[in-house]
């Protein structure tokens, strides 16, 4: 395949993936809104009343990155698991796979739908937070390339999630029984300090710690983790998430169950 017609295929990856879910967006975009508006309200206004400060800002303040990465994880995760699954359940992807479209190019189209999809909902929720409290961006470099390669990592777990995944009923148990608790645990709703230096080192294990703490340096200037280490750490996850993903799909494993 040339260059123009390798183009056209990822586009039109692409584009099915965008379509897949801005055609049901009561149930892709809409949720996330709400779900972080419910936080905001009862962690913002009615707990983070009684905490007051944390790290020098207001509770409110300090929740609102952590809140809005978490939306991006869910989303960009979900995105991609359930394409992708519907896709192996219906027998569709293994058409796509004995085409001549490259796999690199079959997996960068799965993964950019679900950056797309992670994307645009931290988008709304960052718009809707606006709402609530006013913050205004610190680094936007930092705060773009957090984004993305947050959406990337996410949506290569969802990738390896759905290969692996035998029923509908296995895409849900990562994101409850892995995703959830360390995103709670992730330093959304408190500050690492607030922590005893043993809880401390051991939340520096959970990825998701750097993650929130890049992306709430590049919205308010803070972070309880060097920012190029936070940095360093999701790009290398990324790099490691797509060597795998690319080996299971070359290897077709979960292909023929």
């Amino acid at each position: 395949m040339n260059m123009t017609q390798l183009q056209i295929a990822l586009w039109t990856l692409v584009r099915k993936e965008i379509r897949r879910f801005m055609r049901i967006w009561p149930q892709t975009l809409l949720p996330p809104a709400i779900t972080m508006s419910l936080y905001f309200v009862i962690f913002g206004n009615l707990v983070g009343s009684r905490i007051g400060q944390m790290s020098g800002f207001s509770y409110m303040q300090f929740i609102v990155p952590g809140l809005i990465m978490m939306a991006i994880i869910t989303n960009s995760y979900a995105n991609v698991s359930s394409s992708f699954f519907s896709a192996k359940f219906q027998k569709s992807i293994e058409e796509l796979i004995m085409s001549p479209v490259p796999l690199h190019l079959v997996l960068c189209g799965y993964v950019i739908g679900g950056v797309c999809r992670g994307v645009l909902v931290g988008i709304i929720v960052t718009a809707m937070s606006w709402f609530f409290v006013d913050f205004t961006i610190h680094n936007l470099a930092v705060t773009i390339y957090t984004v993305i390669i947050t959406a990337l990592l996410f949506s290569l777990g969802g990738f390896i999630n759905a290969v692996y995944a035998k029923s509908f009923d296995d895409i849900s148990i990562i994101p409850t029984f892995v995703l959830t608790p360390l995103t709670y645990l992730g330093g959304v709703f408190y500050a690492m300090t607030a922590l005893t230096p043993f809880w401390q080192n051991l939340s520096l294990l959970n990825p998701i710690v750097y993650m929130v703490n890049a992306f709430r340096y590049g919205i308010l200037g803070y972070s309880d983790v060097n920012v190029s280490i936070s940095l360093g750490v999701i790009t290398l996850c990324c790099a490691l998430l797509y060597g795998i993903a690319y080996y299971l799909l070359s290897r077709g494993s979960g292909m023929h169950e």
